[in-house]
């Protein structure tokens, strides 16, 4: 895909705890990579960014190269090394028009402050933007996920990144209720970890843990789907290098707490529910979008736990940079959820 050639300077930017996205008008998403950047320990300047810097994930020597999120738990974490990851998007995807200088939306996770708001503001400014744009994550999801967020029924979407969930019920263009919680797929990636570590003996990397959760996780143990996976790292005693193979039911047992929080965050948002945008979540369901929804059988433990139906969004990682572009294309109708600068 040739980047740069689009008629109009509109960009939307997801940026989310582990990956990004980039939506362009006239092309849709015409770039997708890592929420990493790689930093030079002693002069603080950045190497990497995207793919290249998520690949020397756990993998520097001393402290002489850093590679690190700068979001973390959903909001920003590094002011400069945000910056310059939203620079490098910028710059990446105009390539040949880089005198241009777009607007951009970004997608924000639900509930954070005013100042880190204007931190992402002066963020996206500072990389080159012309006009920033922020939409909240869920509300660019449900748009996304072409719910009927406009009309006077209910609609309810979880959306779940890799630092956190936000959970909301929309009705005619606003949010009802809501509730965010750091519970994200970061979580269950940590309760791998632990566990493998605690049962196994064995230390591994984030990176590793995510190949778990992906090869064998699952929100609900299955006797007769289990799965094995052979998982490398390093023996926590002789400190050598030590291979073991776990199986989808020690794993599905061990993200059980990181589960719950996501559980505790819907219930709290149903609970807040007025009574008929409740019966009108019970005849749609609950949509679920976001990197961590994809957890096999997380629709069916959610349903066991509310009682309620949930159903994984189409394309559900891009739900939200989908969003965000429709909402560029026609700010003046989202104005009431948009904040400019």
């Amino acid at each position: 895909m040739q980047f740069g050639l689009f008629s109009s300077k509109k960009l939307a930017i997801d940026l989310g705890t582990s990956n990004s996205y980039v939506w362009a008008h006239g092309e849709g998403v015409v770039l997708s990579e890592p929420s990493v950047v790689a930093v030079d320990g002693i002069s603080g300047k950045v190497v990497a960014v995207g793919a290249e810097a998520h690949e020397m994930l756990g993998k520097t020597a001393g402290g002489d190269l850093v590679a690190q999120k700068p979001l973390k738990e959903g909001v920003v974490a590094d002011f400069l090394v945000t910056c310059a990851m939203i620079r490098y998007f910028l710059d990446k995807t105009l390539k040949s028009s880089r005198f241009m200088r777009p607007e951009v939306m970004i997608c924000v996770p639900a509930g954070i402050s005013q100042v880190e708001r204007r931190a992402v503001l002066e963020a996206t400014l500072s990389a080159g933007a012309k006009t920033a744009y922020l939409i909240e994550h869920t509300l660019a999801a449900a748009i996304g996920a072409k719910l009927p967020i406009e009309s006077a029924t209910g609609s309810m979407i979880v959306d779940i990144g890799g630092g956190q969930i936000g959970a909301a019920v929309i009705s005619l263009g606003g949010i009802v209720a809501s509730q965010t919680a750091k519970a994200g797929g970061s979580k269950i990636d940590e309760a791998i970890a632990t566990h493998v570590r605690r049962i196994h003996n064995l230390i591994i990397g984030e990176r590793m843990a995510e190949e778990v959760k992906i090869a064998v996780g699952s929100a609900v143990s299955q006797a007769s789907a289990k799965k094995f996976m052979e998982v490398k790292g390093r023996d926590a005693v002789l400190g050598l290098p030590k291979t073991v193979k776990v199986d989808s039911a020690e794993i599905a047992e061990a993200i059980k707490p990181a589960l719950l929080g996501i559980i505790d965050c819907i219930k709290e948002v149903l609970e807040h529910t007025p009574p008929e945008l409740a019966s009108d979540i019970i005849d749609r369901g609950i949509v679920l979008s976001g990197g961590g929804a994809q957890l096999r059988n997380l629709d069916r433990l959610i349903a066991a736990q509310t009682g309620v139906s949930a159903f994984l969004a189409e394309d559900p990682t891009r739900c939200a940079i989908y969003g965000a572009g429709v909402a560029l294309e026609n700010v003046d109708r989202w104005r009431r959820i948009v904040q400019a600068r």
